[in-house]
């Protein structure tokens, strides 16, 4: 038989847990958990002083978007990196956890079931 890939979107880390505990009973060793960001680092938590380091954007400095000059441009131009606004306190509402698996095709309804029942979305 052949594989079949999923990708499936959560609202909660523990919801795509339970789900891909499920999955895994299955049989299916090819399964991965992830959270997405509206930024590619996440956090200006990471970064080092400014005092210290050349920052390629404001967006870079105040909301810990990459170093790279086209996504910092891009990023700047959100309303919270200015600082005048803190674009509500959650960018990303909804699912933003991402379950992705490859099953095999005898185990594949049966695995889209554990996400539905799971309250994911396929």
């Amino acid at each position: 038989m052949g594989e079949k890939n999923i990708i499936a979107y959560f609202k909660s880390p523990e919801d795509a847990r339970k789900v891909q505990e499920q999955i895994k009973s299955l049989g299916v060793n090819d399964i991965q958990i992830d959270r997405f960001h509206k930024y590619p680092l996440g956090s200006a938590d990471q970064l080092s002083s400014p005092g210290t380091a050349e920052m390629t954007s404001q967006a870079t400095l105040t909301l810990g978007a990459s170093e790279g000059r086209d996504t910092g441009v891009l990023a700047s131009a959100d309303v919270s990196a200015s600082g005048m606004s803190d674009g509500d306190q959650n960018p990303i509402s909804g699912r933003d956890i991402v379950l992705a698996a490859i099953v095999d095709e005898s185990v594949f309804d049966q695995a889209i079931q554990f996400v539905k029942d799971g309250d994911g979305s396929v």
